[in-house]
C-alpha cells in the first residue's frame, strides 16, 4: 500500500511539476537509493524559503520528466524528528540524496533554478536545461535598475513584489499582460523588481507592501505610487492616460490614431468630388507637411491610388487589411502600421 502511495505521488509530481512532499510516512521509501533525489528541508515561516518557491518551482518543472531525478521537500517545521536524522538546524537546508546512497551531500550553491539545475546535472549526469517562459515584463536588477527606470525618453510602470507574495501572484498574469500591450509602444516600460530579493533598492522609494506599482514618467523619475485597481481595464486606462498612449486590451492602437480632423475632411471632400481631385490631394499633401506627423501622409496616397484604381479600391483595401491584422501574418510594428492604414481607410 505504501510503495502504492509513494508511486502516485511520483506521478502527480510528474503531471504538475510541482515538488513530491515529504513526510515520516513515505520519506525512506521516496529516499531509498533507488533514484536521485534532491530535498529542500523547509519552515512553512521561513523568508527565505518563500523567497526561493518560485526557483525551487523551476527546478522541479526541469526535471519533471526526467525518471532518474525526484524533486522534493519536507516541512522540517512540522517533522522535526525527521529533518534531526539529517542534522538540520536553520532553512532553507538542501541535501542531494545520490542514487545508490542513503546519505546526503549537502547543497551550498546558488539558491536560483540555474545554480540548483547544473549542480544536479553535474551529480546525476543528466542534462536538463532550465525552460525560461518568455516575457514583455521588463525584469529589473540592481544592475539596471537605474538605466531603465531613469531613461528620460521612457515613462516606466514598475510592481514590486515578492515571490511569496499571494496577491503579487494574482497580479502576476494581469502584469504580463499589460507589457504585452505595451511592447511595441516606445516610450513605455512595464517592469517588475524581486522586492524581496532587492531590498534595499526598495527601501529607497519607500516599498514595505507587496505588490507596490509605481508609475515613472518622463518628467519625474521620484515616481508616482499607484493606487488604483488591479484589473487590466484600469491598468490600461492608466497607462494610456499619464503617457499619452492609445492601446487596446488586445495590444493594438485604438481607432482614433492616425486620424487627423482636418485631413478626414479633405478625405470626405475627395470622394463626393465629381471635379478636380488632383487639388485635393495637393491639399493633403500640404496638410500633411504642417501637421509633421509621419501618419498624416497616408491620406494623399490613398487618394492617389483611389484617383488610379477607382473608388472600389477602398474596399477591397480594408478587406485586405483586416485579414492581415486577423490571420496573424504580421506582428509587431507591422501591425501598428496596418491598423494606421486601417483607421485612415474609414475616413474615405
Amino acid at each position: 500500500m505504501l510503495k502504492a502511495t509513494v508511486l502516485l505521488l511520483a506521478f502527480l509530481q510528474l503531471c504538475f511539476s510541482e515538488p513530491l512532499t515529504l513526510s515520516p510516512e513515505n520519506f525512506d521509501s521516496v529516499i531509498d537509493g533507488s533514484k536521485n533525489v534532491f530535498v529542500k528541508f523547509y519552515a512553512p515561516w521561513c523568508g527565505h524559503c518563500k523567497a526561493m518557491i518560485p526557483a525551487y518551482e523551476e527546478v522541479s518543472q526541469a526535471f519533471a520528466k526526467e525518471s532518474s531525478v525526484v524533486i522534493a521537500d519536507l516541512d522540517a517545521d512540522q517533522h522535526k524528528d525527521l529533518a534531526g536524522r539529517f542534522g538540520v538546524s536553520g532553512f532553507p537546508t538542501l541535501k542531494f540524496f545520490k542514487k545508490g546512497s542513503k546519505t546526503p551531500t549537502d547543497y551550498n550553491g546558488g539558491r536560483e533554478a540555474d545554480s540548483i539545475i547544473e549542480f544536479i546535472n553535474k551529480e546525476a549526469g543528466t542534462k536538463v536545461k532550465v525552460s525560461k517562459p518568455t516575457t514583455a515584463v521588463t525584469v529589473l536588477t540592481t544592475d539596471n535598475f537605474n538605466s531603465v527606470v531613469k531613461d528620460s525618453s521612457k515613462n516606466v510602470f514598475v510592481e514590486f513584489y515578492a515571490p511569496w507574495c499571494g496577491h503579487c501572484k494574482r497580479l502576476a498574469p494581469t502584469w504580463e499582460k499589460l507589457a504585452g500591450i505595451f511592447k511595441n509602444e516606445k516610450n513605455v516600460e512595464i517592469a517588475s523588481l524581486d522586492a524581496d530579493n532587492y531590498k534595499d533598492l526598495a527601501a529607497e522609494y519607500g516599498v514595505s507592501g507587496f505588490p507596490t506599482l509605481i508609475y515613472y514618467p518622463q518628467n519625474n523619475k521620484e515616481g508616482d505610487r499607484y493606487n488604483g485597481g488591479r484589473e487590466l481595464a484600469d491598468l490600461l486606462l492608466y497607462v494610456n492616460t499619464q503617457a499619452g498612449t492609445q492601446r487596446l486590451e488586445n495590444g493594438r492602437y485604438d481607432a482614433t490614431v492616425g486620424r487627423y480632423g482636418a485631413l478626414d475632411e479633405l478625405a470626405k471632400k475627395f470622394m463626393t468630388s465629381s471635379g478636380d481631385r488632383e487639388s485635393i490631394i495637393t491639399q493633403a499633401e500640404k496638410a500633411a507637411t504642417d501637421l509633421g506627423e509621419e501618419n498624416a501622409s497616408w491620406y494623399a496616397k490613398f487618394m492617389k491610388v483611389i484617383l488610379k484604381k477607382g473608388d472600389d479600391w477602398v474596399g477591397l483595401e480594408k478587406t485586405r487589411v483586416d485579414g492581415l491584422l486577423d490571420g496573424g501574418s504580421i506582428s509587431g510594428d507591422k501591425v501598428d502600421e496596418f491598423t494606421v492604414r486601417k483607421n485612415i481607410l474609414e475616413a474615405f
